[in-house]
């Protein structure tokens, strides 16, 4: 953050609330010509402070009423153990996110499931199928109290 102006700062929050906003409103928005806020957008993306445009869609709107957060122990964290791990993960459709941890367990992962019955198919066709996996704890969400997609700007 220590890079990034007031101007910086002031594109990211608006692009954060109004990721389809035109150039030049948001040129407007934050005192800049369109060429020059066209140039700081091009500058923060090549830097990647900004990762990626995408639309945020609605889990329960496609039919997946149930989010899973799973804890994962591996037999080990030999580089070798965790980068096929990771490599397998990755292709699992239902895994919103998977993070490598400190403590207890070595993966928590974040799944989306249609119900009770299709998280049964995801635990036993994919997560049981993942490699050096030893022990798989889940736990399910009751509701959803704040899913920020960004954090706060100042």
């Amino acid at each position: 953050m220590s890079d990034l102006d007031t101007i910086d700062i002031a594109i990211l929050s608006t692009l954060q609330t109004e990721g389809r906003i035109s150039n030049a409103a948001l040129a407007e928005r934050v005192g800049l010509s369109a060429s020059a806020c066209s140039r700081r957008l091009d500058i923060l993306e090549r830097t990647g402070v900004i990762n990626g445009y995408h639309a945020r869609v609605s889990h329960k709107a496609l039919d997946y009423r149930m989010i899973a957060i799973v804890h994962i122990s591996l037999s080990g964290q030999f580089a070798k153990t965790l980068a096929e791990f990771e490599s397998a993960v990755k292709r699992c459709p239902n895994v919103l996110v998977c993070y490598l941890m400190s403590g207890e367990y070595d993966y928590v992962l974040r799944i989306a499931a249609r119900d009770l019955e299709d998280y049964e198919r995801i635990h036993r066709d994919w997560l049981s199928a993942l490699p050096h996996v030893v022990k798989i704890n889940s736990s399910f969400a009751l509701r959803e109290v704040i899913d920020r997609p960004n954090v706060g700007l100042s």
